[in-house]
């Protein structure tokens, strides 16, 4: 299944999941034609699979039956109202379904959508938005949308294909105390981050940070940061690793460089700062 995209009907199969539908309805309508007028076409056939011997004909054929059917038979709306019901879901609430036409979607995409909305429907109970392993590129505007008046406390956004966090996310979501963002292709997070002020564990291991984010440390509530098995080489200045909130920075399995390990092993912080030794590092 295709990673969503930042609309969440925006999946690659719609075109092709609406335009077999319609050509199965075609299909269906052009072989009853054949079939009605069965007498007819054997003569044809028997004499275009005559004439040729390669393996074009049979397409030939088939195309000049098509075109056949269409001008002797009329396609009716039922056709296409099979079709439709063939990928429409009837457990996709209303209010979601208006929104952009979720109904053209294919089966595939159409469940990744209902496990959206339905874990959002979730957290309308539990204030914990847990949207892990959804195939995410972005986060979808339906989303907030069902969230709009939810003041969530946790997010999950992990083992998804997320490669940015919007300052959009960071404004709507700012009261989140535990996020988690591991195993994405996330290399950069936005200044807007030290926004989310009530922000107190983040969670960004197994992503594509080269240099451990700043704003990390202007996160006035950060107590917990688990950056393992990036590609982190080095810090970029003194201010960035000082913090009066910080217990925990994990930053094991990052290929630091030999000047930053040294700077790091021999810092005095006022948190436990976790690195892998020089052996431990697979790298």
């Amino acid at each position: 299944m295709r990673p969503f995209g930042n609309d969440i009907t925006n999946f690659g199969s719609n075109n092709s999941g609406g335009n077999g539908g319609a050509n199965g309805g075609n299909r269906g309508n052009n072989n009853g034609g054949n079939n009605v007028r069965g007498g007819n076409n054997a003569p044809n056939n028997e004499t275009n699979n005559e004439g040729t011997s390669d393996g074009t004909t049979d397409a030939t054929t088939r195309g000049g039956e098509d075109h056949n059917a269409s001008d002797e038979i009329t396609p009716t709306d039922s056709s296409n109202e099979s079709s439709n019901e063939s990928i429409e879901d009837p457990r996709l609430p209303a209010h979601i379904a208006r929104i952009g036409g979720i109904a053209t979607c294919s089966p595939i995409a159409g469940r990744g959508i209902i496990r959206v909305v339905h874990r959002c429907e979730d957290a309308k109970e539990n204030e914990h938005l847990d949207l892990s392993e959804c195939q995410l590129m972005t986060l979808p505007d339906a989303v907030y949308h069902l969230m709009r008046n939810t003041v969530l406390k946790s997010c999950d956004l992990s083992g998804n294909d997320l490669k940015s966090i919007t300052p959009k996310f960071t404004q709507k979501f700012s009261a989140i105390t535990d996020l988690n963002l591991s195993s994405n292709n996330l290399s950069r997070l936005p200044d807007e981050l030290a926004n989310m002020t009530a922000l107190a564990k983040l969670n960004i291991s197994r992503n594509s940070f080269i240099v451990l984010p700043q704003v990390i440390f202007k996160l006035e509530s950060l107590t917990h940061l688990d950056a393992q098995e990036n590609k982190i080489y080095e810090i970029d200045t003194d201010e960035a690793i000082v913090s009066n909130t910080l217990v925990v920075v994990d930053l094991r399995n990052n290929p630091l460089g030999s000047l930053c390990r040294r700077k790091l092993q021999n810092l005095e912080t006022s948190f436990r700062l976790e690195i892998s030794n020089d052996d431990e590092d697979d790298w």
